[in-house]
């Protein structure tokens, strides 16, 4: 049975930092939806005994499982999908199922290549390293030392910097990377000028998903940020807006309905499909044949990393929204991402 946002009086609790994309994404999330929430800071020491997550990720949710026993949660496009059937009010999912499905790809995008641009500007460019190290160790303890603070910085600088080709970042991909992300900018500051939001008046769970990463690609990051504030200030602005839309008044008729769909969106769309696909495409295939590299063609170039299998169950979740769909709802589905590229997710499934 679900509750009324409104009518929510115990706050939901989760382990989260102010550097962690998916958390400001919940923690904006939540605050447009008017769902009440405590936020721990992300220290080890702030999680004292509640449950350990399989992963250790941020933000950690710790809900009731089934059974009422409390764990770790993690993911957060499962738990948005959680929240939305737990609290009616405010939902970030159209009601429109072809308009649904758009905003699942545009998410996925958002949470799973969003970041791949967010890692690499943020631990390949040295202003952003020293502004990172700087800065992070703080988030969860602002009253450190500078004795303190100096080795975990170094950890964290070095730590980062070692894992940065587990998303995709070396020297054949960052052209690809850096590329990709002025022509997100460029295309979403146009789609800006037609929408307030991704798919309409009110934001989705597109939205929240893209404005994770953005809120340290367009606020946090030197590198990034100018190139955001020089070619895309819309998309500066909106980043800033979107941290509290709790004040927002929104009605069903805000969503875009699925025959007034802007040729902005499909451009975005068709960013995704010239990125985002052939990735896609390419690490599920190095994952099911258990191949030690991914090499495929992104953009025109040579892309290699290695395989990460959670983005292999991205697409194998992305073609499940699209089978659960009606024939009638799947064909206008289709006719929307005909040219996009987007259709190459479906035509090996």
């Amino acid at each position: 049975m679900s509750t009324p946002t409104d009518q929510v009086t115990t706050p939901i609790e989760f382990l989260g930092v102010a550097g962690s994309p998916y958390t400001r994404k919940m923690r904006a999330l939540l605050r447009y939806r008017g769902l009440p929430y405590r936020m721990i800071g992300g220290d080890q020491r702030a999680m004292g005994s509640r449950p350990q997550p399989k992963v250790r990720l941020l933000p950690t949710f710790y809900l009731p499982d089934e059974s009422g026993e409390v764990v770790a949660v993690t993911d957060s496009t499962p738990l948005i999908r959680r929240f939305e059937r737990e609290y009616t009010g405010r939902s970030v999912l159209p009601a429109d199922p072809v308009m649904r499905f758009l905003d699942y790809l545009l998410e996925d995008y958002g949470d799973e290549w969003l970041t791949k641009c967010m890692f690499h500007m943020r631990w390949a460019h040295e202003e952003n390293i020293d502004k990172a190290g700087r800065i992070l160790p703080f988030y969860s303890k602002t009253n450190l030392t500078d004795a303190e603070v100096a080795p975990i910085t170094e950890h964290i600088s070095s730590l980062q910097i070692s894992r940065i080709y587990v998303v995709g970042s070396n020297a054949t991909t960052a052209p690809i990377i850096e590329a990709s992300y002025h022509r997100f900018l460029e295309r979403f500051d146009a789609h800006l000028q037609t929408s307030r939001f991704l798919l309409g008046g009110r934001p989705g769970a597109s939205d929240f998903g893209c404005f994770g990463q953005l809120t340290q690609l367009a606020l946090f990051d030197p590198t990034a940020v100018r190139i955001t504030v020089a070619e895309a200030p819309r998309v500066y602005a909106w980043t800033e807006v979107m941290e509290d839309l709790s004040g927002l008044d929104v009605t069903d008729d805000d969503w875009t309905p699925r025959d007034a769909v802007a040729d902005t969106l499909r451009e975005l769309l068709a960013e995704v499909g010239r990125v985002y696909v052939p990735f896609l495409l390419g690490n599920a295939k190095a994952v099911a044949s258990g191949a030690e590299q991914v090499e495929c063609t992104v953009d025109g170039a040579k892309w290699v990393q290695p395989p990460f299998p959670y983005q292999a169950k991205c697409l194998k979740w992305i073609r499940e929204e699209r089978a659960a769909l009606s024939t009638s709802d799947r064909e206008d589905v289709d006719r929307l991402l005909a040219g996009t590229g987007c259709e190459a997710l479906f035509a090996e499934a």
